[in-house]
């Protein structure tokens, strides 16, 4: 029995010690880590090529509503393109183009009512930001864009060629401040009922209802140049938006560097987690699938292929 004790006391310490060498030398290395989620950090979905209000959304809008007004305050040629359109940015704008001496200024009106950090939304990425006293206490103005409340929902007035900067597309402070003044007037007129569905968006309604995890508050359907579909869901916190495109002669992510990553639809199609985004072409088509949340969530290829799956046969046909 003591031989049995000693021997097994023995072999242990060799076996047990024998093992961690071979693990030391031949075990396979660890795991690499798990690499962290990309979190989308868009405001908005980028607009479609051509999307500026020549065609999209029937129904009022704030830019052919003070073309007039303008017209006389600032005794310049105030115009303004004759449809609005929609993104599906947090939070999603019913927009329009007004052109000042053939300048154009976007304006977009909050689709649903203000939240206390719907103006602060605006802003992100604006640079310096200030107060805006004649619009309102919570009002402010950068030199991109400028935003405050009317009417119970968020306004933004953004020029191409930005605020008193002096680009030749660019306006000056005192018109920026004309043309919010006169949609500030106008949007309690010119707002749009909360709910605006197409038939042919519902076939991706469970799963646009799957992801933002609540109640739809906002939807924004309708068919513009060629028959283009734009889908859009919504509520204060998540979008998803649809948005088809025909004719578009080039697709714009494809150009950013880094290149984006490829998505097994489309020829081609892209992959953008920073955007929460997949756009692909297919023959006279490109859509752009998009996902936002806030506070941002990791959105997955998975998740925007399976919120464009159902819709798919009419985009391939």
């Amino acid at each position: 029995m003591r031989r049995t004790w000693l021997a097994s006391a023995l072999i242990l310490p060799l076996l047990t010690g024998g093992c961690s060498v071979a693990q030391r030398a031949n075990g396979a290395s660890p795991p690499p880590p798990v690499p962290a989620a990309v979190l989308p950090t868009a405001i908005a979905p980028p607009q479609a090529e051509g999307l500026d209000g020549t065609w999209g959304a029937p129904g009022p809008q704030v830019c052919t509503a003070i073309t007039r007004t303008l017209t006389a305050r600032l005794r310049l040629p105030v115009t303004a393109k004759p449809n609005a359109w929609n993104d599906g940015g947090l939070p999603s704008m019913d927009l329009c183009t007004l052109l000042v001496q053939g300048r154009a200024v976007t304006i977009g009106v909050s689709a649903l009512p203000s939240q206390p950090d719907s103006l602060s939304r605006l802003m992100n990425g604006a640079g310096g930001v200030g107060s805006l006293p004649e619009l309102g206490p919570e009002a402010l103005i950068g030199e991109s864009r400028l935003v405050f409340h009317a009417g119970g929902h968020a306004v933004r007035v953004t020029p191409a060629g930005g605020i008193d900067l002096g680009t030749p597309d660019g306006i000056n402070r005192a018109t920026a401040v004309a043309i919010a003044e006169a949609a500030r007037d106008a949007v309690p007129k010119s707002l749009r009922p909360a709910r605006q569905a197409d038939a042919t968006c519902q076939l991706s309604n469970s799963a646009a209802e799957r992801f933002i995890g609540l109640q739809v508050q906002l939807r924004r359907d309708y068919r513009g140049k060629g028959g283009a579909l734009t889908c859009i869901w919504g509520t204060y916190d998540a979008t998803v938006s649809i948005v088809e495109a025909f004719d578009q002669p080039s697709i714009p992510e494809a150009d950013q560097v880094p290149p984006p990553q490829f998505a097994p639809i489309g020829r081609p199609g892209y992959y953008l987690p920073k955007s929460g985004e997949l756009v692909f072409r297919q023959g006279r088509r490109v859509v752009r699938v998009t996902a936002l949340t806030d506070p941002p969530h990791e959105v997955t290829l998975d998740t925007l292929t399976h919120l464009v799956d159902p819709m798919l046969p009419l985009f391939l046909r």
